[in-house]
């Protein structure tokens, strides 16, 4: 991990200003959402879920399942935006409504011993869960856990001073929200909508998880889990943020050399 070369490409992306260009929002949303959400099994291209997204064309042949699960997650994104602005501190209320927008149209029932559960209502889970090798904590300890995970944070956000730490406490969120597995379902898509509203309220250009990293990033969260050490997990996010830093400014660059040579145009123009 080197956060310097994280903080410098930071600062070289928010003097870019990308956000004056009207597109650049709409499109960097779109690609959090379509790598968020293959991450989590949806088949949608990003052409298909920009449009999707852009003019309500549900892909033929690709599962419903998938195109509801783009648009909740897309319009919960759009809601920590909002909400970011308000400088709200996290609370566990937050993190459920979160989760809640997230699985609003694809939760599912679940029968427990404490009778019947919605999983598109963002309650915690009242069974415990695994995931491969990994065994999440009892349910009966996920109540206090996120209520500490939010006391922690709003403690960690009033103290906060350099952008290293800012990045860290964003990151740190995400997998300790992740390794708590509160929900039934849509751990991984809240938990990173966790660390997106942190990054907002914070000032900062949100992260992307690449949806072809899913595989090291699944091996990122579980080494850490189980040497019990953040900085592994720090590193593989430090290397995501670079990657996506980078690509934007490349992006950028390129496209300003090809108008300064007259390129990119039609003949018609």
């Amino acid at each position: 991990m080197n956060s310097q070369t994280t903080i410098s490409l930071l600062d070289k992306f928010q003097s870019l200003n990308l956000s004056a260009n009207i597109d650049f929002d709409k499109f960097n949303h779109y690609a959090i959402t379509h790598h968020s959400t293959s991450i989590e099994g949806s088949t949608l291209t990003e052409i298909e879920t920009r449009l999707l997204l852009d003019e309500g064309i549900t892909p033929a042949g690709k599962p419903l399942l998938h195109s509801l699960m783009v648009k909740d997650h897309y319009d919960t994104l759009q809601f920590i935006i909002e909400q970011s602005g308000k400088k709200n501190l996290v609370t566990p209320e937050f993190i459920q409504f979160v989760n809640a927008a997230v699985m609003k149209q694809t939760g599912s029932i679940y029968q427990t011993v404490f009778g019947e559960l919605d999983g598109s209502k963002g309650v915690f889970r009242k069974g415990n869960v695994s995931a491969g090798n990994t065994y999440f904590v009892s349910y009966d300890k996920v109540a206090g856990l996120v209520s500490k995970l939010s006391i922690v944070l709003a403690d960690k956000i009033t103290t906060a001073v350099s952008a290293t730490d800012k990045i860290n406490i964003c990151f740190d969120a995400h997998f300790d929200l992740v390794t708590i597995h509160p929900f039934y379902d849509g751990n991984g898509r809240t938990s990173r909508l966790l660390m997106n509203y942190l990054q907002l309220y914070f000032g900062l250009p949100m992260s992307i998880v690449f949806k072809e990293d899913k595989a090291a990033y699944f091996e990122a969260l579980q080494q850490s889990r189980k040497l019990e050490d953040i900085g592994i997990f720090r590193k593989f996010m430090y290397a995501q943020y670079e990657k996506y830093l980078l690509l934007e400014i490349e992006k950028f660059e390129l496209i300003n050399k090809e108008s300064e040579k007259g390129g990119g145009y039609s003949f018609v123009f």
